[in-house]
């Protein structure tokens, strides 16, 4: 959505998510890098699934997998660990299921979510994940879910309760005008690149730029 102007991650591709892992890779030298499995990459089967995740980590590098666990995932997930793939799990606000959830909107204010997601969470954490993304849930959900469950949790709009935090860093940096109500924008580079956009041009316009300083000339004999 931020890099190609998506209006959600349903049309996210297996070999955007590949070129994507692949340019991280390059750039990567002590960080763990987890490529997300794409929507439909892993719904359908497990065999499938596998062969979807070896194929990231076999081109890309990366040395994990994450997957949206809805209902029907935890067993698909257990097949993968099962056969070497570490999973990252993720439960609460499901960007895949944003058509089905008629939108983005935060999970587990009413007691029914709140049981079902933990539920989710704990299922996703016996099938062998390793960590959990916890996104855009009630305060007291991600809480429980962090004293529910063995692997860590990291929270996206879930609250300090988690065991670890995670922002998409063009929110964090302000390079949009809205942001949801979960990011804390520590700059305001969108403004700071709308300025030197102008001077740039007004410099431009001026034939101030480029000048001397930035300029070739022929070498004298």
């Amino acid at each position: 959505m931020v890099v190609h102007g998506l209006p959600n991650t349903v049309g996210v591709t297996m070999e955007m998510m590949i070129l994507h892992g692949q340019a991280v890779m390059r750039g990567s030298r002590r960080a763990m890098v987890v490529v997300d499995m794409p929507f439909g990459s892993y719904e359908g089967s497990a065999e499938e699934a596998y062969a979807n995740a070896a194929r990231i980590m076999k081109e890309t590098g990366a040395q994990a997998v994450k997957v949206e666990s809805g209902p029907t995932v935890p067993d698909t997930i257990h097949y993968m660990v099962q056969r070497g793939i570490p999973v990252m799990g993720h439960v609460g606000l499901r960007p895949q299921a944003v058509l089905v959830d008629g939108g983005f909107k935060a999970k587990g204010r009413d007691e029914t979510s709140h049981n079902r997601i933990i539920a989710e969470a704990a299922a996703t954490a016996e099938a062998g994940a390793f960590a959990v993304v916890v996104e855009g849930v009630a305060e007291g959900l991600a809480r429980d879910i962090t004293a529910a469950i063995a692997p860590p949790t990291i929270g996206i709009g879930a609250s300090a309760g988690c065991d670890g935090q995670i922002l998409v860093t063009d929110d964090m940096l302000g390079l949009f005008d809205w942001t949801p109500k979960f990011v804390r924008r520590y700059a305001d580079l969108r403004g700071e690149i709308g300025e030197a956009a102008a001077r740039y041009a007004a410099d431009v316009k001026a034939r101030a730029f480029p000048a001397e300083a930035e300029t070739y000339f022929s070498k004298k004999g």
